[in-house]
């Protein structure tokens, strides 16, 4: 089944929080075992000294992992974090975010990720994350 990036975003619209939404994430790229989602600069995402929260980063991976999860799979379906652990590297400012997640395994009842949040036009990510998630159905 193809999962098309047009599908992944109906995902996002249908099943995420206003909150979630609020970010403006848009799906750039679904693939086999993969999904890049788009954060766009916000100075609203912004914390004190200019730079992206990371509170907005995290948010940020955790939903694009869903998307990632639902292209590997070939639809969405229930599911929920066990876990994410995400390391900070650098701050962005002023730059979209590309948010790249692969799926490292994919069982029936779990998934596991990695996640690299790379600044646009930046050569070295300003954040790494992994996450687990519990498949529900």
């Amino acid at each position: 089944m193809t999962f098309s990036p047009a599908d992944a975003d109906k995902i996002l619209a249908d099943n995420f929080a206003p909150w979630v939404l609020a970010l403006g994430l848009s799906v750039q790229e679904t693939g086999e075992r993969h999904a890049v989602l788009r954060l766009p600069w916000s100075d609203t995402l912004a914390r004190d000294g200019g730079g992206l929260s990371g509170q907005a980063l995290m948010a940020a991976a955790d939903t694009a992992t869903v998307i990632a999860i639902s292209s590997a799979r070939g639809a969405y379906g229930p599911m929920t974090t066990v876990q994410q652990s995400t390391s900070f590297q650098r701050p962005v400012t002023g730059a979209d975010v590309l948010i790249r997640v692969r799926v490292t395994k994919l069982g029936r009842r779990m998934a596991f990720a990695d996640i690299t949040m790379t600044p646009e036009g930046a050569a070295e990510p300003a954040a790494t994350a992994s996450t687990v998630y519990a498949l529900l159905g």
